[in-house]
């Protein structure tokens, strides 16, 4: 970490556009200055539908950023969906240019130029590089190899590749909101530090990060990133769903799916009467079983999609744990269990203590301040930011901190 940077995290989602700004800290850690959310426009189905209305979203969002700060900001980092997201892993072996001198901070950047020359598919573009470790020329294997004694290294990494044409549209998007971009990451990416434990990260994981519109798929090997894609369906499905099939408005649906979230009708203590207030010809009266099957079936066939996904790749034998994030899903209870019947392997909710803390309406774009500040081999990561002179920021910053984590 760059003590100092000072980094804006910016998360797109179908239903809200939210933003971290945080501040690396004299014991590498992040401090939260400012968190802030706004409702998203422009887009449907997981799906840039407008331009110009997503624009003034994050502008919106922006703006209540800078108000609260009394910062300008120039620049920031965004997450990327799962399915616009192709991975390549490639290995170089690369010579210390002094062997007595051990390995250098040069020869490592070197050796990550040289990681980048691959033969970019048509219509994809870089926008990341991860690393896993360096083994030496003894066999060992280390996260940080500057300064070790070796003639010559290996480097394993995932280049991380992007749709180009996403790219153009973000790209564009920013521009209209007057931003530039620092970079780019895939949303299970920069979510791995934050919701896995380190039981997790040291197994081979999918991790599901199910949204209002969207489910992203990301699936690691300890530190080796694998595999990302995303499905175009995620919690506002399941609203709809309810609000289709009992006739009813969208508003009642979302408010019968918060308070009968059940993914399991067989787990059901009492099958009780819902009068439904919006029905059209007056009120209408439901079991609340029927409410719980509509649930269930919308659950069991994002479980059911993932599952052919994974498959397809060939690469669903290998995962032993899935891990269940995002707001989509969470409030649903035995999620889990469906997930576990439908994908025969164990399925869990997120249980790391720090995405514990972290509110659910800002936790990705927290996960992506989190995961640039802790990039290694990077001299600084801050975004562009014009600041002024304000006394009370620094007295207030403990104050969000307290407001961004529960209490």
């Amino acid at each position: 970490m760059a003590i100092g940077d000072i980094i804006v995290g910016i998360d797109i989602g179908a239903s809200k556009i939210s933003l971290v700004v945080g501040e690396v800290n004299n014991f590498n850690q992040i401090e939260v200055i400012c968190n802030t959310s706004k409702k998203s426009s422009g887009i449907q189905k997981g799906k840039i539908v407008d331009e110009t209305k997503l624009a003034e979203s994050i502008s919106n969002v922006v703006k209540d950023a800078e108000k609260e700060m009394n910062m300008r900001i120039n620049s920031a980092y965004v997450t990327v969906p799962g399915k616009y997201v192709t991975i390549v892993q490639n290995s170089v072996t690369k010579g210390a240019k002094d062997k007595y001198s051990g390995i250098s901070s040069r020869d490592v950047s070197n050796a990550l130029m040289q990681a980048k020359d691959i033969d970019v598919p048509e219509g994809k573009q870089i926008i990341d590089i991860v690393t896993n470790n360096f083994t030496l020329q003894d066999g060992k294997k280390v996260e940080d190899p500057i300064g070790a004694f070796s003639n010559t290294f290996i480097l394993d990494a995932q280049i991380v590749l992007a749709d180009r044409e996403y790219i153009k549209t973000i790209s564009n998007i920013f521009r209209k909101a007057d931003l530039d971009i620092d970079g780019m990451v895939p949303i299970t990416l920069a979510e791995k530090n934050l919701v896995l434990d380190d039981y997790d990260k040291n197994d081979y994981v999918m991790l599901l990060d199910i949204g209002a519109e969207n489910t992203d798929i990301g699936i690691f090997d300890e530190e080796q990133f694998l595999y990302t894609s995303g499905i175009p369906i995620g919690g506002d499905n399941i609203t709809n769903d309810i609000e289709l099939v009992l006739n009813i408005s969208h508003e009642e649906a979302e408010k019968l799916k918060r308070q009968y979230g059940l993914a399991l009708k067989s787990y059901m203590d009492n099958d009780t009467e819902v009068v439904l207030n919006t029905v059209k010809g007056g009120e209408k009266i439901v079991r609340s079983s029927n409410i719980v099957e509509i649930i269930e079936a919308r659950i069991e066939q994002i479980f059911e999609l993932v599952n052919r996904d994974v498959t397809n790749k060939g690469i669903k034998q290998y995962i032993n744990n899935v891990i269940l994030t995002g707001q989509g899903i969470t409030n649903i209870s035995k999620s889990d269990i469906v997930g576990k019947i439908t994908l025969n392997i164990p399925v869990k909710m997120a249980t790391s203590k720090i995405a514990g803390l972290v509110k659910p309406n800002y936790a990705t774009a927290y996960a992506l301040v989190r995961y640039i500040a802790s990039r290694p081999f990077s001299k600084t990561v801050s975004s562009s930011l014009d600041i002024n002179s304000n006394e009370g920021l620094l007295q207030n910053i403990l104050e969000r901190v307290k407001d961004f984590f529960y209490s």
